[in-house]
């Protein structure tokens, strides 16, 4: 008879027992249906019920889920020392510290395959490291068990779907990455409310506005490249001055003017919102920007004079902003607009600008007002909490609190 192994948060049960033999330990997807069955020689004594889930969960993902792996990379998928397993690395838990599988990375593996439920059986996981692979379908609803996960990099894939919901119950998840997958529709709003270092989701099939909460992530790096947005930049972005270091929104439909709230971000190095469709004047608040080293705004309907102080951020070393309306471009440019960084606006004596005529016709339309496409003002963070009292509330002196007595009229 076969021992059967239900999926619970990091348990299995035991149904049964062998009369002999190698033991095949059935694995259950959560609702109950049986979805392999990996052998367990009884010989076997691994260190710790982790590491016997762990097989489970490696053996299951190898022989029922992976089809191809070029490199070999699993070759040496055998055994119980999963600890010795390529790409799998184990340490011992905090506190116990009993051995458990605490990572796995087979990055460029170029390995075909699909990420199976089993894989919530490695509670203790806090990387996992899968890029440039050739795993498909859906990201499994069981890695909502892996609460110390810290880093999910599953880019460069060929993964599907609605944005994997789950990573927003990792309670321990600082990285996410997701880009170059084929993941569509919304994005949900409490990804930005989570506690992320960075957010990678660039070149997928995410179609959705950014939320006003968008500012509310505290995140050094967020690069949504090449999704489909639109609307507004939000102005809230100012309140990720403290910890933003590099944005990146290029190609996401963006139809709004460029939020003054920018030169808020005195943190960032990297700004890059070419290839939307923002317009009206650039902010001279970009001057705020005094760390910033790399600034892209090319590609955009932006028209007017390029503000002299943006030029002149000390740190910034390349700047371009072709193929726009600027008519106006002051002289200290020149030290961090590279040669092609200009062309294309209706600048005078600069070569390779757009013809007289198309920037007669661009200013000949009603001018830009920002308040007409009614983003939402900026609303700076709550101020902190008072710190606590450190010592017992005073007594009540000389009575203890009683409400008063009712007025004469109503005794």
């Amino acid at each position: 008879m076969r021992t059967a192994v239900v999926l619970l948060p990091c348990l299995f049960a035991i149904a049964g027992i062998s009369g002999g033999g190698a033991r095949a330990a059935g694995v259950w997807a959560e609702g109950g249906k049986e979805m392999a069955a990996v052998e367990v020689d009884p010989a076997w004594r691994f260190p710790s019920p982790r590491l016997r889930d762990a097989y489970l969960a490696l053996q299951t993902w190898k022989q029922h889920a992976i089809f191809s792996d070029p490199n070999n990379l699993t070759g040496d998928w055998a055994g119980p020392a999963v600890c010795n397993y390529t790409g799998v690395y184990c340490a011992p838990v905090p506190g116990s510290g009993e051995l458990a599988v605490a990572g796995i990375d087979l990055n460029h593996g170029d390995i075909a395959g699909y990420l199976p439920s089993e894989l919530g059986l490695l509670c203790d996981l806090a990387l996992l490291h899968l890029n440039s692979n050739r795993f498909c379908g859906l990201v499994p609803d069981s890695f909502r068990r892996l609460a110390l996960l810290h880093e999910l990099d599953l880019s460069n894939n060929r993964f599907v779907g609605a944005f994997p919901a789950v990573v927003l119950d990792l309670p321990s998840l600082r990285f996410l990455d997701l880009r170059y997958n084929d993941f569509e529709g919304g994005v949900p709003r409490e990804l930005f409310d989570r506690p992320l270092d960075a957010i990678f989701l660039n070149h997928n099939r995410l179609r959705f506005n950014l939320p006003d909460n968008f500012g509310n992530s505290p995140v050094s790096v967020i690069v949504l490249a090449n999704n489909r947005f639109g609307g507004c930049l939000p102005a809230s972005l100012a309140n990720m001055s403290a910890t933003l270091n590099e944005i990146l929104l290029i190609n996401n439909g963006l139809t709004s003017c460029l939020p003054p709230e920018v030169g808020m971000l005195r943190e960032v190095t990297v700004f890059d919102v070419s290839f939307n469709a923002l317009a009206g004047p650039l902010p001279p608040e970009v001057a705020g920007m005094q760390k910033v080293e790399q600034l892209d705004v090319a590609h955009n309907l932006l028209s007017g004079t390029v503000p002299e102080a943006v030029c002149d951020l000390p740190r910034l070393k390349n700047f371009t902003f072709a193929y726009n309306f600027f008519t106006g471009e002051p002289a200290s440019c020149a030290r961090v607009v590279p040669a092609d960084g200009d062309r294309r606006n209706c600048l005078t004596n600069r070569p390779a600008q757009r013809m007289p005529q198309q920037c007669a016709a661009f200013y000949a339309r009603p001018p830009v007002h920002c308040a007409a496409f009614q983003c939402k003002p900026f609303v700076p963070p709550p101020p902190p909490p008072p710190p606590a009292y450190p010592g017992p509330l005073p007594p009540v002196y000389p009575m203890p609190y009683a409400s008063p007595p009712p007025p004469a009229h109503y005794r």
